[in-house]
């Protein structure tokens, strides 16, 4: 096999921690062990793994840094680079491209790999959820179900190729331990705090979280609660919406502030009556969501992790504050961050979402039907820990809901049967 590059264009903070994760992981299984590792002497030899970054109005400055610590991943570039990248072709250091190759699509617009498959003369793999455009001229589509090839030309059907789903398998690496540890250990009551990593979430989702919490411990002190950080996120910008110097909302949401407390062994937020919330800065911190009776969370990816481990969760989508969530994509991303008139079309596009919304979580998106609770609206902390003591006095509707979750969870594998693909278009 000639030398060839492997480009990945992504985008977001999901898809490079739940998509480009796995599956640069995949490629380098696939195409060798002597691709291994980045410091050994003439690594990369023959297969060289590029990332470049596209504008997301999700993201939060991080993604770079995030992929280019994959040890798989040879070189990244910032999402800031990219217009230059597609009208030109030159990156922002000047990168040389070999004779041979493949440009992978894992997030962004379908059109770019388009454009840059044609001016480097690469193959183009795209993975697809909902929607694949552009088969006439890209060479292979990954999709999720098979559904959306029913959809498609049938001259053109010999492109598509199921994988499942990326973001149901980015934990199954840790599934088989987590069988045997549901089996061997009974469940302590500890609760997982997911309240998000932008701002426009953290604003209002942390001090519910916080507010929760301390409605809950005050019922059950033996309760213990996490937050698994997010890799996008410091602690000190995280206990910023903690802070009612910093966050208004935490008024309007139960009134209960917290310190960061970096002293100890592991960081922990102290609340203001002294509870102590741990703060996991591991990533992925599989493991420890997989020690959670239930977990407490904002819509995104997070939730198909969650469900991919089978974990029971309750989704939270509190809405006091309609201005702060701008973080739509299109049209309605760019007219909610206008100056001057940017808060009031977010209340109103918000608005109009917020009537015509659907299935939220992605467990139940892939059911198509509520099997985790989804709360949206005026959201008061006292009501939604009455609801989480529920489950947690009543043990046998979390195994039920566990169930369910392992019931529906995408099949393992995504991330292989696309390095699959990637593969074949190199031969």
């Amino acid at each position: 096999m000639s030398a060839i590059d492997i480009l990945i264009l992504s985008n977001g903070p999901g898809e490079i921690t739940t998509w480009v994760r796995p599956v640069v992981q995949a490629l380098r299984q696939q195409l060798g062990s002597d691709c291994a590792a980045r410091s050994t002497k003439g690594d990369r030899a023959q297969v060289r793994i590029s990332v470049i970054l596209s504008p997301c109005p999700n993201a939060s400055g991080k993604e770079a840094a995030i992929a280019q610590s994959y040890p798989e991943v040879d070189r990244v570039q910032a999402a800031e680079h990219f217009w230059q990248f597609l009208l030109t072709g030159k990156t922002a250091a000047n990168w040389d491209w070999r004779k041979h190759g493949v440009v992978l699509f894992l997030g962004g617009d379908q059109f770019f790999p388009v454009v840059i498959g044609k001016r480097l003369g690469y193959r183009t793999v795209i993975y697809a959820e909902w929607d694949a455009r552009w088969y006439r001229w890209i060479d292979r589509f990954g999709v999720m179900k098979a559904e959306l090839i029913s959809r498609i030309p049938a001259k053109y059907a010999h492109k598509f190729t199921v994988v499942g789903d990326l973001m149901a398998t980015a934990a199954s690496h840790c599934l088989a331990q987590t069988e045997d540890y549901f089996k061997a250990k009974q469940y302590k009551q500890l609760i997982g705090l997911l309240p998000g990593s932008k701002p426009a979430k953290l604003t209002q989702g942390v001090p519910l979280a916080l507010a929760i919490a301390q409605h809950i411990h005050a019922q059950k002190p033996e309760t213990e609660f996490v937050i698994p950080v997010a890799p996008t996120l410091d602690l000190e910008t995280l206990a910023q919406f903690a802070h009612p110097q910093f966050n208004s909302m935490i008024e309007h949401l139960g009134g209960v502030s917290a310190e960061l407390i970096t002293t100890e062994a592991r960081p922990f937020l102290k609340t203001n009556s002294g509870l102590r919330i741990k703060l996991e800065t591991r990533f992925p911190a599989y493991d420890l969501l997989a020690e959670c009776s239930l977990c407490l969370t904002t819509v995104g990816a997070n939730t198909a992790e969650l469900g991919a481990l089978a974990v029971p969760m309750i989704v939270l989508l509190p809405t006091q504050q309609l201005d702060a969530m701008r973080a739509w994509d299109g049209l309605p991303g760019l007219l909610a961050n206008l100056p001057v008139v940017g808060s009031s079309m977010a209340k109103t596009i918000n608005w109009l979402a917020l009537r015509r919304l659907g299935l939220l979580a992605w467990p139940n998106i892939w059911a198509k039907s509520e099997v985790v609770p989804e709360l949206v609206g005026n959201l008061q902390p006292h009501a939604v820990a009455e609801l989480a003591l529920d489950y947690l006095n009543h043990p046998e509707k979390l195994a039920a809901m566990r169930e369910q979750l392992r019931h529906i969870r995408g099949e393992s594998g995504a991330a292989q049967k696309l390095a699959s693909i990637v593969k074949e278009v190199i031969d």
